[in-house]
């Protein structure tokens, strides 16, 4: 899994006016002191590219924040494109200085793991997105974070971890100037539909990871209940980063006709909204189906275990009628023992020691209760 990032403290942070819902209307407003960093490096270290686009087209641009945002034609159809690529705090804050961003989503980018949303500031939207990728030697899923910055004529990426590839998602728009025409918004259309995207290839090894762990509990395999629960764990993360995004699509949506969006990329966003449904219903049917297989797997043990239980008491069963059986016989056999053993004392004066018929007797008492022993233990089943 990827590691997740140490919380950054933020000095002197003061609660800005916020208006009702998430349309936080009130102009930038920093109160954020940096601490004192001799040595920090600059913004333009974690700049992985930045371009101006005129008209969906890529123009000459500047690593330079300062310098790209002043050759920013103020023109319909001119943006700048910044992508970071897990800054420090002291570059964020240099960003942010930059293109006037608020100082709460600012604090957002720099802490990361935050949970995916959508938020409004003035004229800018701030995005969180969860981008995931499925390892396959691993056989386990990984998480990226992905912040957007989007402005009236510029857009501001933050990424945090490996996947999606904004290089790609880049390349794409460059290659579709008619839909980079549209401004920030396709830039957010384009970075939305790579992370719905790269959640198909995990849906695929999730599902392949079941479809084994169904095999592995009916084959009594002692080490399915681990996987289960560790691949149940890895659901229930993958449904909280894909389950959100049908609410962010659907904001939106909702603003529309609000912020004049065009038909076309509405379109998109559409399609985009149906691939993240289907991907949520699967996860969701993925985390009832592992709670399914949790239970059957904890019947089967069960079973197993009563099984066994069962053969147990049959041989403790089986073992105690043998002992019965044995004391049985043992007990028939110690009578004629003990008389054998009275009359083999060499006394001279003994009850009818000399008598005729002493050796008849003693035999006959011997049988006797031989006979009896068995027949008491025949009748309680013990023969």
């Amino acid at each position: 899994m990827s590691q997740r990032r140490m919380r950054v403290w933020l000095p002197s942070l003061r609660p800005a006016a916020v208006s009702g819902g998430k349309d936080h209307t009130d102009a930038p407003e920093y109160s954020m002191d940096p601490r004192a960093e001799e040595s920090a490096p600059p913004v333009e270290d974690s700049v992985v590219d930045a371009a101006i686009y005129v008209d969906g087209r890529r123009q000459p641009g500047s690593p330079d924040l300062s310098r790209l945002r002043a050759l920013v034609p103020r023109r319909d159809g001119a943006m700048a494109w910044i992508g970071l690529h897990q800054p420090s705090e002291a570059q964020l804050l240099a960003a942010a200085d930059q293109f006037g961003l608020h100082e709460l989503a600012v604090e957002d980018a720099i802490v990361a793991h935050q949970r995916p949303k959508l938020e409004r500031y003035g004229d800018t939207l701030f995005v969180v997105l969860r981008a995931a990728r499925y390892l396959d030697e691993a056989e386990e899923v990984c998480f990226g974070e992905i912040h957007l910055f989007v402005g009236t004529d510029f857009v501001l990426t933050v990424r945090h971890g490996q996947a999606p590839d904004l290089s790609a998602v880049r390349r794409r728009l460059e290659d579709d100037p008619d839909l980079l025409r549209l401004g920030p918004e396709a830039v957010l259309y384009a970075v939305l539909d790579a992370v719905v995207d790269g959640y198909a290839p995990v849906v695929a090894g999730l599902q392949n990871d079941i479809d084994e762990i169904e095999t592995q509990v009916f084959n009594r395999d002692p080490r399915v209940s681990r996987r289960i629960y560790e691949l149940l764990r890895e659901v229930i993360e993958f449904q909280r980063a894909a389950s959100p995004l049908l609410g962010i699509l659907a904001d939106l949506e909702a603003g529309f006709d609000k912020y004049g969006t065009g038909e076309e990329l509405q379109r998109h966003l559409r399609d985009v909204a149906d691939h993240a449904t289907t991907v949520a219903e699967r996860v969701d049917g993925f985390r009832q189906l592992l709670n399914s297989i949790l239970a059957v797997n904890a019947t089967l043990v069960s079973q197993a275990q009563n099984e066994e239980m069962k053969h147990l008491t049959e041989a403790s069963y089986a073992q105690s009628e043998e002992v019965k059986k044995i004391s049985s016989w043992a007990a028939i056999l110690f009578a004629p023992t003990v008389v054998g053993g009275i009359y083999g004392m060499n006394f001279d004066f003994m009850p009818e020691l000399h008598w005729k018929y002493g050796y008849v007797m003693a035999v006959g008492l011997m049988a006797a209760v031989s006979v009896a022993l068995y027949a008491i233990f025949k009748r309680r089943g013990w023969l």
